[in-house]
């Protein structure tokens, strides 16, 4: 109950006064755009459009009043609620940090090139830094002949080898299939203008140059979830170590083969040490994480839960389970999908264009300003002289320190910022070097960041509603907690006196008292359905069991039951059948005694129904007393505006 409460919490936005109030509660209002702005994120598809928007009406009303309800008990000055809020401020505020029609171009053009995945040859010539100017030229001079060579369809090889004749070290390789995010930004740009056959002009880059050669394309084979078992063979090994590995890797096939759970035999027999503990199973992959070889062994796996045959690579034998897989979606409906691509978007290279362009809009949007109260001159040398004592204390004690050296439309930035942002930027890396004009530039920059992100509740709407919902919701959240969750739970005498009340309310479906078995394997459920068939306590056989299986008993609803054929009524000492899971493990339930539906629950047995009850109960009672406290009033005339 508390997770629904939470949901809905989450979906609520702050309500401003604007020229149409929909709702009133005491002296507040609920306008209509916030409140669209609401249902339009939470609605569900209905066929009575009216009915819907109703019911909503008093769902956010009573979410206003709650908040409200906490608001004058101050719930938002909490030292846990304060800290949650700032946490999420500082987890979400660099998504605001961008130009948002440049984040969809990018994520645009990201999707587009997820559709294909394309077979990259890479041919590059080294330029190394400080080289001699003859040495830089015959680089550029080999890769021009290489590039040369391609156009007029020479032979790789013989190409290859003209290009090198002249002493120009030239690397070739081939990448294999790549998709978006595959590789550097830059060469990406490249490969998505290539068709196949095609080789790309030489590319310079800060340490070689570069051409591509696209050999063929595909259509995304989409994502893959797998696990592997991996039997390793060192580099320089002789064929015994080969032979005895193949071996290996071919008795533990067999093992999987005849039922034996592939996590467990991953933990206790894989050489990956970073999947084995886990099962072996293997982070989610595309195109490009893995070599060509290993990715056609995983494309070969049909249907979740085929297992490979023990294959050979440079790492080793290799046995793979297939765990899952998602196509890559060819339209922008999946939602979850799309916004993944732009949290990955947000966090790679290709984003920093953008945010350049935005941190530059930043600065004129903050009426950011220097001021006359101290000179560039001073700037620098009182920077210059920060070096020689370059400690916190300094920073706060030169004569610009206390002075205004940046103003904005309704805030400073002091000499001693300035200062700070200096001794930080030698004793750190990223600017180690940087000239002090170099440094004042920057610091420009970061100033109107800082000052943004300070103010971006004034600045960004979206960002502000954000906060708001987060902030409300953990309020709604403390107050629940308070004033009904925790009050149901912890009052027993109340919590009686509601079951003796209503106990038509707490009755038993159709049950039963069953034995309930986790076992590892399928093999292992049909070794343990079998024993006790035979007449073997299930106590004996779980301590038998040597962690294969857990056993359990209770009395539970038919219907809660895995496994149970719903059109027919079980009977005593009857058997589901045995349900094997996707990770392999199988389970199973006894029938002890099955019971006729509508008998009476205990307390005991009826308390988490009593409690959700009883919380039901107190919560209505509540809202009764708060639309009391502030009468609330719908305006019709423009509930029937967004009715129609």
């Amino acid at each position: 109950m508390k997770k629904i409460y939470w949901l809905i919490a989450f979906g609520f936005c702050n309500a401003c006064v604007y020229a149409q109030t929909l709702i009133h509660y005491g002296n507040n209002h609920i306008s209509k755009e916030d409140f669209l702005r609401a249902y339009n994120k939470n609605k569900t598809v209905t066929d009575d459009k009216e009915k819907s928007i109703r019911e909503y009406v008093d769902l956010y009303t009573n979410f206003k009043l709650k908040v409200k309800a906490a608001d004058e008990m101050k719930l938002d000055t909490a030292p846990q609620i304060k800290f949650d809020v700032n946490n999420f401020r500082q987890q979400i505020i660099e998504n605001y940090l961008s130009n948002e029609k440049g984040i969809d171009k990018l994520a645009d053009e990201a999707f587009n090139r997820l559709q294909t995945d394309k077979h990259v040859l890479h041919f590059s010539a080294p330029v190394i830094a400080g080289a001699k100017a003859e040495d830089t030229l015959k680089s550029w001079k080999a890769i021009q002949e290489l590039y040369n060579a391609f156009k007029n369809n020479v032979d790789q090889d013989k190409a290859l080898q003209t290009a090198r004749s002249s002493g120009a070290n030239i690397r070739n390789s081939d990448i294999g299939f790549v998709t978006a995010f595959t590789v550097p930004y830059e060469y990406e740009n490249i490969i998505y203008t290539l068709k196949p056959g095609e080789v790309s002009k030489p590319y310079r880059s800060k340490n070689a140059w570069h051409i591509f050669k696209l050999t063929e394309e595909r259509a995304s084979v989409g994502r893959w979830r797998i696990a592997q078992i991996l039997i390793a063979v060192p580099a320089g090994s002789g064929t015994d170590v080969q032979t005895a590995a193949g071996q290996k890797a071919q008795q533990l096939y067999s093992q999987l083969k005849k039922g034996d759970n592939f996590g467990n035999v991953a933990k206790e027999y894989s050489n990956d040490r970073m999947s084995n503990l886990s099962g072996g199973e293997l982070p989610e992959f595309s195109t490009g994480t893995y070599n060509g070889d290993f990715e056609k062994q995983v494309f070969a796996l049909k249907n979740d839960g085929d297992i490979s045959q023990p294959f050979l690579t440079e790492f080793g034998y290799h046995i793979i389970k297939r765990m899952g897989f998602k196509a890559t979606p060819s339209d922008k409906s999946d939602e979850i999908f799309i916004s993944d691509l732009k949290q990955k978007v947000l966090k790679d290279s290709r984003v920093n264009t953008e945010k350049d362009i935005f941190n530059r809009e930043i600065v004129a949007k903050t009426g950011m300003k220097k001021t006359k109260e101290v000179s560039e001159k001073d700037l620098f040398r009182f920077a210059d002289s920060l070096m020689k004592n370059p400690t916190e204390a300094q920073t706060k004690a030169f004569p610009i320190s206390n002075k205004n050296v940046l103003t904005f439309k309704d805030g400073v930035v002091k000499g001693s910022e300035w200062l700070a942002y200096v001794r930080e930027s030698w004793s750190g890396t990223e600017n180690a070097g940087s000239g002090t004009k170099e440094l004042w530039d920057k610091f420009l920059l970061v100033a109107a960041v800082n000052y943004y992100k300070s103010k971006l509740e004034a600045y960004n709407p979206d960002f502000k509603f954000q906060m708001q919902e987060f902030r409300e919701g953990n309020m709604l959240f403390e107050i629940m907690e308070r004033n009904v969750w925790s009050k149901a739970s912890n009052d027993t005498a109340g919590l009686l006196k509601h079951y003796n009340t209503h106990t038509n309310n707490f009755k038993w479906a159709a049950s039963a008292d069953v034995l309930i078995f986790n076992c590892s394997t399928a093999k292992a459920a049909e070794e343990a359905m079998t024993a006790l068939k035979k007449g073997k306590s299930w106590r004996f056989i779980a301590s038998e069991a040597a962690g294969t299986l857990q056993a359990d008993s209770g009395r539970y609803e038919l219907s809660q039951i895995t496994g149970a054929n719903q059109a027919n009524t079980p009977t005593k000492d009857t058997y589901t059948a045995i349900v094997t899971n996707i990770d392999g493990s199988a389970t199973f339930v006894k029938y002890v005694t099955v019971y006729a539906p509508n008998l009476q629950r205990s307390f005991e047995d009826s308390r988490g129904l009593v409690i959700n009850d009883y919380q039901q109960l107190l919560e209505q009672q509540w809202i009764a007393e708060l639309r009391k406290k502030y009468p609330v009033r719908v305006n019709e005339n423009i509930l029937k505006e967004i009715v129609r």
